[in-house]
This record gives C-alpha cells, sequence and structure tokens, in this order.
C-alpha cells in the first residue's frame, strides 16, 4: 500500500461544501474521520500488515506541505497535477499554473502530519504508516521570478524544505512513527523529456538531480534512529 486511496464521493462532495462554507468544522471532521476509518478496515480486512490512512484529509498526496507551511504563494489543484496524464479517456494536459512560486520565506504553522498520524496510530494495532513528500519535490514550488527576493536559489530553497521536513520526522517518531515513507515521484518523471526540460531549467542538470537529490532525501533521514523509512519512486 503506497499510501492514498480514491476519496468516497461522500467525503468529495462535503470538501465541495466546506470550502463554500457550508459546513462546520466539527463536521466536517467527522465525514472525515468516517471516511480514514473505512480505509483502515479495507486495508486490515485483506491483511496488509502496514496501515496508512488513504490520505483522505490531503488535497494532494503532497499537499500537506504548504496547508501547514505559509509562504508559497496561490496555487490549486494542477499545482500538484500538470502535465500529461494517461487514462481511458486518451491524454489529460494540465498546464503548470503561470504563476506558482514561492513568494516569501517558508514559516511552519503547524506540523505536516502529526494529526493524521495520531488519528491513525489509534485506530489500528497494526504498523501505521505516515508518508512525506522528497524534498526534491519542492522544486515545482520555486520560480527564478517569483521566489528570488524570500530565496534567490534554488539550492536554499531546498535547504528551507529539508529543515522543515526533519522537524516533521522528529514529531512524528516523537508521537511513536515506526514507518515513515519518503514519496518522491518526481525522479521516474525525469524519464520523460518535457518534464526533464522544466526541471534542468530551474538551473540542475539530469545528473545533479539524481545526486543531490538524493543527498537531500538523506539530509532528511540522517539521525534519525529506531524508526524504517520506505521511498516511493
Amino acid at each position: 500500500m503506497v499510501g492514498s486511496l480514491l476519496r468516497p464521493s461522500y467525503l468529495l462532495a462535503a470538501q465541495t461544501q466546506r470550502a463554500k462554507g457550508g459546513l462546520g468544522a466539527g463536521e466536517f471532521q467527522d465525514i472525515e474521520n468516517n471516511a480514514v476509518d473505512e480505509a483502515i478496515c479495507l486495508q486490515e480486512s485483506v491483511g496488509f500488515e502496514t496501515i496508512t490512512d488513504g490520505e483522505m484529509r490531503r488535497q494532494s498526496f503532497q499537499s500537506q506541505m504548504p496547508a501547514a507551511v505559509s509562504g508559497f504563494g496561490d496555487f490549486d489543484l494542477d499545482a500538484f497535477l500538470w502535465g500529461d496524464w494517461y487514462g481511458d479517456q486518451g491524454v489529460l494536459r494540465k498546464q503548470r499554473p503561470s504563476r506558482l512560486g514561492a513568494v516569501e520565506k517558508l514559516k511552519r504553522i503547524r506540523f505536516l502530519s502529526a494529526h493524521e498520524f495520531t488519528y491513525l496510530k489509534a485506530k489500528t494495532r497494526r504498523t501505521p504508516k505516515i508518508t512525506i513528500p522528497s524534498p526534491g519535490l519542492w522544486a515545482n514550488f520555486w520560480s527564478p521570478i517569483y521566489s528570488r527576493d524570500a530565496y534567490p536559489t534554488l539550492d536554499a530553497f531546498l535547504a528551507e524544505i529539508v529543515k522543515i521536513l526533519r522537524e516533521e520526522v522528529g514529531e512524528l517518531i516523537r508521537l511513536g512513527a515506526l514507518y515513515i515513507q519518503i514519496d518522491a515521484p518526481h525522479y521516474g518523471l525525469l524519464l520523460d523529456p518535457a518534464t526533464r526540460s522544466f526541471y534542468e531549467g530551474l538551473g540542475w542538470s539530469f545528473d545533479k538531480w539524481l545526486s543531490f537529490g538524493i543527498e537531500l532525501d538523506n539530509a532528511v533521514m540522517k539521525g534519525f534512529h529506531d524508526v524504517t523509512f520506505g521511498f516511493h519512486v
């Protein structure tokens, strides 16, 4: 089980209601909790030993970062889903939002996934797994134009991301996490010439994306013991 499960239709409807102000925080949380409970039950029923919460509380597998950290600027779902997507209806092409890019120094408002983990841990006797995004994935939220005042270089921006993620790992371990997964699908995307061109346009060569990108992942994990790290490409 990588992490995400499809959100049920009633949760999608509740998210729409909530965004329009038609649903209170407590009622919405009850609906989210129910969706998480169903996800846990499904995984346990097929015999999984490692259980996630289905990432039901997230807009995208990586969206807990800008939800918990200020400074990323304006964005929507296309910030996470741009590019070519293949399905039964053929190729769906989404453009990267034109003004995407962190605009201020990043500031953590709360922990990214601690609330997800504590609920999950209380609901299963099996090993709860929580997922966090790879630092290099956030290059998508750095812009040489819009981010230059806060972070003149991509390296400086990603160093800040590493700091935030290390704080997150420390908190998750304090709460009892034994299994933390780092999501890094951008490595696979580098095989696509169009996507690779975007990433290399930020100033790093393909070789640096593979070498230094992995150094950033190792920096997130460095020094943390008694926890298993998984890696999703």
